[in-house]
């Protein structure tokens, strides 16, 4: 079993990938730029007896995107599952002081990357190409449905994008063998929220959570393993949302 991971150099995407990795997968790790943090999740998961490979490139580019497949073909073999993980957010801000090259940049990172890497897993998971199915997991969040205003509707707007997506390239692709579904994570507690400007802010909300704290990417990592495995093999074109009942 192979799955190739983006933005798995941190948070969500590194604890998925030590998780896959713990449950038999052999990982390829994507990532942009952190090398000194992919090549840490990597050494964790060899000393977990697991099998890593790393390569680097923009999940939102087109010819990297190819490169990191004929990678894994050359290298690891057919690929089974793909976890969609990439993310950018900007600093807080509302709309009306946002200008086009940030709205742009974040639609253009979170949205193309998505399109790009299904289309390429697509090719090589199809029965109808030889292939022998698979799944695609999109990592949405629960900014698709609050809007984040006030604050990132930049983002909220990527993620709503990601929604729709989801949920046509799960009817679109399931006669090919392939189920495809979402997970919508809340305020869980990874360094994203630095990125935003406020490194805290979990700890801000955490009073309007439901469950009255963060969660962990270990926790958002659980839901995106069942995903992946024969337990929920009846389902697709669905979100599950991890955000503590808000």
């Amino acid at each position: 079993m192979i799955a190739l991971i983006t933005g798995a150099s941190r948070g969500i995407g590194a604890a998925t990938a030590k998780l896959l990795a713990k449950n038999g997968y052999t990982i390829c790790l994507n990532y942009l730029s952190d090398d000194v943090a992919a090549e840490s999740v990597k050494s964790e998961i060899i000393q977990l007896g697991g099998r890593c490979i790393l390569v680097k490139g923009d999940a939102s580019n087109e010819k990297d995107v190819k490169t990191v497949l004929e990678t894994i073909d050359d290298q690891l073999g057919s690929i089974c599952l793909r976890v969609n993980n990439v993310g950018i957010l900007k600093k807080q801000s509302r709309l009306v002081d946002m200008d086009l090259a940030r709205f742009s940049q974040v639609l253009n990172t979170n949205v193309l990357s998505y399109f790009l890497c299904s289309k390429e897993a697509i090719k090589r998971m199809s029965t109808l190409s030889g292939g022998t199915g698979g799944c695609i997991i999109n990592i949405s969040s629960g900014a698709a449905q609050s809007g984040s205003p006030h604050e990132y509707i930049d983002y909220a707007a990527s993620k709503g994008a990601i929604d729709s997506l989801t949920r046509g390239l799960a009817l679109e692709v399931c006669d090919l063998g392939i189920r495809v579904n979402g997970v919508r994570p809340g305020f869980i507690d990874t360094n994203i929220h630095a990125d935003g400007g406020e490194p805290n802010r979990v700890a801000r909300l955490a009073p309007i959570i439901p469950l009255r704290r963060a969660g962990t990417p270990e926790e958002v990592a659980q839901v995106i393993c069942w995903l992946a495995a024969e337990s929920s093999s009846y389902v697709t074109g669905k979100f599950i949302d991890v955000t503590g009942g808000v």
